[in-house]
């Protein structure tokens, strides 16, 4: 399957017209007619159907896009790579992913400092939750990525970040909760509760209370604390998390209590250990050595 055809079916899948993508491509329609065609015939199966004089993607199309989009990434970033590895590090790109958490203020002094020395470099940023990002770190979309403890690092580098992430519960400010000091596990019995739906969390949060997690009443899980700040604020529920993600929101509606006994979980910074590194993301892992671990 070449990369050409795939950027065809991708943008096609994104403009959901034959049309407007062949416009995006900078090709003609029946060109790009035939090229899908040639796809689909390729891999023996329909990936798009007409509704509406719109294309829409079949079961098969959407399982192909979602793969389309990491092989064009992997292939993107290849390519810089070797154009990194050409200019050194006065032109590098690279990309980082971080988590939710009060150290993307870290992340964002290191990039900070990086670009006051070196002005041409350039970078993307991916958010998501650790196990997200741990994924596309391993497939090779990322180059760098500031995860958050615990979490499973198998074959990556890793530098520890002194600043802890403290961890409690998000409670609407009308809530009784609200008036407390601290969170303990007999606090959480029949309380509606929104967890995080990383496995490593949830035992973290099992050792805490002594009991299985099932045993209290979690009504929902989340990947991303963004996604569930207005069920807090309505008092649908109460979230177990850590104060660097709440930080920088409308506090005017939120009460963050900490959990005791207490809990701290540290973010790392990490990279694959068997991958060639561009120079670019050489100096930026030295520049974490050098300031965290000097």
């Amino acid at each position: 399957m070449e990369l050409r055809l795939l950027r065809y079916f991708w943008t096609v899948a994104e403009e959901k017209n034959i049309s407007k993508a062949a416009k995006v491509l900078h090709i003609t329609q029946p060109t790009l007619s035939r090229q899908i065609k040639e796809l689909e015939e390729e891999l023996g199966t329909a990936l798009f159907s007409r509704e509406k004089k719109q294309l829409r993607l079949t079961e098969e199309g959407y399982f192909l896009k979602e793969r389309a989009i990491e092989i064009l990434s992997l292939a993107e970033s290849t390519e810089r790579e070797f154009r990194n590895q050409a200019n050194k590090i006065n032109g590098g790109y690279f990309s980082i992913g971080c988590v939710e958490a009060d150290n993307s203020d870290t992340m964002a002094m290191m990039l900070e400092e990086l670009l006051q020395d070196y002005p041409e470099v350039a970078f993307n940023i991916v958010s998501g939750t650790s196990d997200d990002i741990s994924d596309k770190l391993e497939k090779g979309i990322l180059d760098l990525a500031i995860l958050l403890e615990p979490t499973t690092v198998n074959d990556f580098g890793k530098i520890i970040l002194p600043r802890e992430e403290r961890w409690g519960l998000l409670v609407s400010k009308n809530s009784f909760l609200a008036k407390k000091n601290q969170i303990e596990p007999v606090d959480l019995e029949g309380i509606p509760l929104l967890c995080s739906n990383r496995v490593a969390i949830q035992s973290m949060l099992e050792d805490w209370l002594n009991k299985p997690l099932d045993s209290l009443h979690i009504i929902g899980t989340y990947n991303l604390i963004f996604n569930i700040f207005s069920l807090v604020e309505n008092r649908v529920g109460s979230a177990l998390t850590i104060e660097g993600a709440t930080l920088n929101r409308n506090a005017s509606e939120f009460t963050f209590v900490p959990l005791f006994p207490e809990i701290k979980t540290n973010c790392v910074l990490v990279w694959k250990k068997n991958r060639i590194q561009s120079p670019v993301v050489k100096e930026l892992i030295q520049r974490f050595h050098h300031a965290f671990e000097a």
